[in-house]
């Protein structure tokens, strides 16, 4: 399933958790610098872009652009890898979180260099040691993860494409943004039907994987098992597991 069709079937849940985290926004903002006029790529509802800057979004679902609030940047549709657009459109190109759906993210990545002087990009490093082994969901709960990697640019790649540096985002324990790892501390949240609906991954792995999940983590939280294996996580303000800024 391509990132359109995915977010056309799981998009009507996705306003219910996922929106603005400050902390993160913030990280994001500044990444963007000066830049007067950003164009958001994968734009989804409108989640981080930037209120004080000339704004124009690109979305392929119908469901997520019609979703988008009436004092919303305009929008259009439209994907990474063909961005109807100039040489140098835009001070900035931005994406946040959407890098994984994209049919081909080197070419979409080369894309936003070519309309925009500067890039930002918020994404995950999955790289070996990285994603899988930080977040203890997908290390013990959740190793279907893995296969929807296969194939897919290492940060490294991702980087090298439009030649960025790449910073950490450490995940605020209340983070207000309802992605895959947002909830690091709070492990009941997953067991939330209205909060995985917000998440891709769990579309992408299927239902018997989600159900197993759930039942096993379900048990851990109530026997104190989850605790005692991640204590360590328990007087955390921030987590870093493994989510990325690449600025260019």
């Amino acid at each position: 399933m391509s990132g359109t069709q995915l977010y056309d079937t799981i998009g009507a849940a996705y306003t219910a958790t996922r929106r603005t985290d400050p902390r993160v926004a913030e990280r994001i903002l500044a990444a963007l610098g000066d830049a007067r006029t950003v164009l958001n790529v994968g734009a989804g509802t409108g989640s981080y872009e930037p209120r004080d800057r000339r704004v124009v979004s690109v979305e392929p679902s119908a469901l997520m652009r019609s979703q988008r609030a009436p004092d919303a940047a305009p929008c259009l549709a439209g994907s990474a890898e063909s961005l109807p657009f100039g040489d140098r459109s835009f001070d900035a190109a931005m994406t946040v979180s959407s890098v994984h759906h994209w049919r081909d993210p080197i070419a979409g990545l080369r894309e936003m260099r070519r309309v925009a002087r500067r890039v930002v990009v918020f994404t995950h490093d999955t790289s070996e040691g990285g994603w899988l082994r930080r977040f203890w969901l997908t290390r013990d709960y959740l190793p279907e993860v893995a296969g929807l990697l296969t194939g897919r640019p290492a940060i490294t790649e991702l980087a090298g494409a439009i030649g960025a540096r790449t910073e950490p985002v450490p995940i605020p324990w209340d983070c207000a943004d309802g992605f895959f790892e947002a909830y690091w501390r709070r492990p009941e949240a997953y067991l939330d039907e209205r909060v995985r609906r917000g998440m891709s991954v769990w579309s992408r792995v299927g239902p018997e994987a989600e159900r197993r999940t759930v039942r096993a983590l379900r048990d851990d939280v109530a026997s104190g098992r989850w605790a005692e294996r991640n204590r360590e996580l328990l007087g955390l303000d921030a987590a870093e597991l493994g989510l990325r800024l690449l600025i260019a």
